[in-house]
């Protein structure tokens, strides 16, 4: 018996129970090996391609139709990978779009907003970024049964504030108010205005404008009634460019880019 079965083993039986995560201080103890020991049997286990590590300490089983792809997909372990990080996340931006249905462009990563600044993690060809917000504690989420648990996932309302507040993060701006597009039916208005005093005046002014323009003038018209009362600053709809144009009346955006819906 190889000195790497006794820990091999008991990967099989985790799996066995439904549990896909485990971190190396449970190897340790559920194989009954030193660290040395447990160390050895885990880089096997990697090259052999039956786990992946994203975190130092934190293994993924990977189970057979998954190691092609090194990894199974994100969901599988996001909760128990940020609970082991030790910090308060949520599934957010495209992939939180594209989870409510406005998937027309999926996302190349899994992109995840947390408290902190956070290098990316990778498992196998699944890579996960991260976005940091100050707001991770206060915004609106909901949980999504998983394969594996559940995890934690922004609302489509918090998804929209988000898609604005992180443009970099969501694509081009056409791709911003492509998925707006999408993402709207999903969207509730009161739940809007909830959320519209967490957030930065400019960024409701800017998501109002762009609802505006894809067409979505009823889930507007909350938030500029909202606005009404606080003599907002005109801001640019995109801040990184010149802005010459004439600000917009209802909304004080200056619409200084052009962008186009593709539905």
């Amino acid at each position: 018996m190889s000195s790497m079965t006794p820990l091999s083993l008991w990967v099989e039986e985790i799996q066995s129970q439904g549990r896909y995560t485990f971190t190396r201080v449970e190897a340790e103890s559920g194989a009954a090996r030193s660290f040395v020991g447990a160390q050895s049997a885990l880089r096997r286990l990697k090259e052999m391609g039956r786990i992946v590590s994203p975190r130092r300490g934190f293994y993924i089983v990977v189970p057979p139709e998954y190691r092609a792809a090194g990894s199974p997909p994100a969901s599988w372990f996001i909760d128990d990978l940020m609970r082991f990080i030790g910090q308060p996340y949520y599934v957010g931006l495209l992939s939180a779009a594209a989870l409510h249905g406005a998937a027309h462009q999926q996302p190349m990563v899994f992109q995840v907003v947390t408290s902190v600044a956070t290098d990316e993690a990778r498992a196998g060809k699944v890579t996960i970024r991260f976005t940091m917000s100050g707001l991770v504690g206060q915004l609106p989420t909901t949980e999504l049964q998983t394969e594996t648990g559940t995890m934690r996932v922004a609302t489509p309302e918090t998804c929209a504030f988000d898609l604005v507040r992180y443009p970099a993060s969501a694509g081009h701006l056409s791709n911003v108010a492509t998925v707006l597009a999408e993402l709207a039916e999903r969207l509730d208005f009161e739940a809007l205005v909830r959320i519209a005093p967490l957030v930065r005046s400019a960024d409701v002014q800017r998501l109002g404008f762009l609802l505006d323009a894809v067409g979505q003038g009823r889930l507007a018209a909350p938030l500029a009634s909202w606005l009404g009362s606080r003599r907002p600053h005109t801001v640019l709809l995109h801040p990184g460019a010149a802005g010459k144009s004439a600000p917009d009346p209802r909304w004080h955006v200056v619409p200084n880019v052009e962008f186009e819906v593709d539905v």
